[in-house]
Formats: structure tokens, sequence, C-alpha cells
């Protein structure tokens, strides 16, 4: 199966993606708003924010959304972003990287220590191992663009205090809350093909009945709240590298990553692609 590279208005339209990514399974009036890149919201999309609230907080990145520019804009304005706790703590906001025109999109979980020190997603042991089963696989990651699901990374320190930063998986809100930079940032690149790296950013593309063991491997519509089927891009969804890391069985999990990533080179390939 080789999804057939869409026009350009029927790509805009497609990056709406689907909005179920905390697992909640419905959608907020202000994630139906905030995949367009509008930064200017009315008191109604305010309103909409505060069903999501913990202590009076908003968890919701929308309103924080520049209301026109590229990928670079919504990178700068990304900076500031106050749309949960996780800014609190981290160091900095990492955005997605790549090139707008990019084919592939790939999503991980969260920034880890290396990539909240640095501000660039996937430049630690993962993302070195992600880049050589990509390699291995076929696809050339200096022109993919990767991100992840969340921008800011979630950490707690080890028992009795230490330098030690321990990841965190982010909650089911945090994930929805920042769900508007992850939509802005498929409108903008708009790919054929979007690489779910775990169960996280699975469940943000896919909803809340994502299983990685049940759906990974295969070319999956990415959901949307249109009819324009073929205007919105493939998902691929695999295991996240770091859960690779952490296998029992590293080099089983290391050629079945590299399997999927492949499944993406052969759909992009018989779509006309060079290179891949």
């Amino acid at each position: 199966m080789s999804p057939t590279r869409p026009t350009s208005d029927a790509r805009s339209r497609s990056a709406r993606g689907d909005t179920r990514s905390s697992g909640e399974g419905t959608r907020s009036a202000t994630d139906r708003r905030s995949g367009s890149g509008g930064g200017s919201r009315a008191g109604s999309d305010r309103e909409a924010a505060s069903a999501s609230r913990d202590g009076g907080r908003a968890y919701d990145a929308g309103p924080f959304l520049p209301s026109r520019g590229g990928l670079a804009a919504h990178r700068r304005a990304a900076a500031d972003c106050r749309g949960c706790p996780l800014h609190e703590d981290a160091t900095q906001t990492v955005f997605g990287a790549g090139p707008e025109s990019a084919r592939i999109l790939l999503v991980g979980e969260q920034p880890g220590d290396q990539e909240d020190r640095q501000g660039e997603p996937f430049v630690g042991p993962a993302g070195r191992l992600l880049r050589r089963a990509a390699e291995e696989a076929g696809l050339d990651m200096d022109e993919a663009y990767v991100t992840n699901a969340v921008k800011h990374f979630k950490f707690v320190r080890p028992p009795g205090g230490g330098k030690r930063r321990i990841h965190k998986a982010p909650e089911l809100r945090e994930v929805a809350a920042c769900h508007p930079w992850l939509r802005a940032e498929l409108r903008l690149v708009r790919p054929e093909i979007v690489v779910a790296l775990g169960a996280t950013a699975g469940k943000a593309l896919l909803g809340s009945s994502f299983r990685v063991t049940k759906d990974r491997g295969a070319l999956l519509p990415l959901p949307g709240d249109d009819e324009d089927q073929d205007g919105r891009p493939h998902v691929v969804a695999t295991l996240h590298p770091s859960a690779v890391l952490r296998a029992d069985d590293r080099e089983g999990a290391y050629a079945g990553l590299v399997a999927d990533l492949r499944v993406v080179a052969e759909a992009l390939a018989g779509d006309g692609g060079e290179g891949s």
C-alpha cells in the first residue's frame, strides 16, 4: 500500500489529524482551533481551556501559538509556552527540528536529559540508535522532521536526592495540553508519512485505543475530523528507540524497529520518492 502524495490544499487539511491524544477520547474546543496556528484567542477559547485545570491552572498550549508564520515563528513562540507546569522544571522547550519540506515526520514521547540540555530532539542515546536504524532501513534522517508529543522534559530526582534526572512519563493531560504544537507541526510540514515512536506518540496521533504491539508496522490513515481521507498522511507506529535500549532482547527489538522503518521507506519509494 503506497500513499499518494496529496495536493497542497488537501495536505493542509490533513494536518488536523486526531485530537484524542490524551486517551480521553473527546476533543476540546480549544484543540479544534489550535491546529490552525491561531494565537489570538477569544474569551470563549480561554473558557474552553479551563476544562482541564488543576488548582486553577489550565493545561492548554493553544493560547501560546502564534497567529501566523512558519516553523521558525512557532519555535520562537514555543520557547515561551506555559501551557502546563512542565516548563517550570525543564531547562527549555524542545521544539521539533528538520526541513519544512520533509516527507516523513517522526514523533516521540518527550525530550530526554540530553535533549533538554541541548534544546534539540533526539540527540541522546535513543536518537543515535534511531538514526542508525533509519539509515539501515533506507531513510535519510537529515531529510526528516523529528519532534515529540510533549515539548518539555519531565523527570524526577532519585530517592534521597542527587543531581541525576530520571525520566518520568507525561500524564495524559500534559500530552493533551501540548497537542496544539504537534498539530501545528503536522500542518506546517505536511508530511506524507508520520512515524509514531512508542505508545505516547501513537495515542497522541491515533487515539486512546492505540497499542504498539497490535498496530505497529502497518500503514494507517491519520484520523481526522473531515471526510478528506486521501488528503491526510499515513501513520506507521513502532517502538520508541529508548524501549530498544531497555529491552532484554535488544538485538530482536532493534531488528523490529528497522523492519517497521522499512515499511516507511518502501511506501515513500513506491510514491515516487528519490533516494529511499
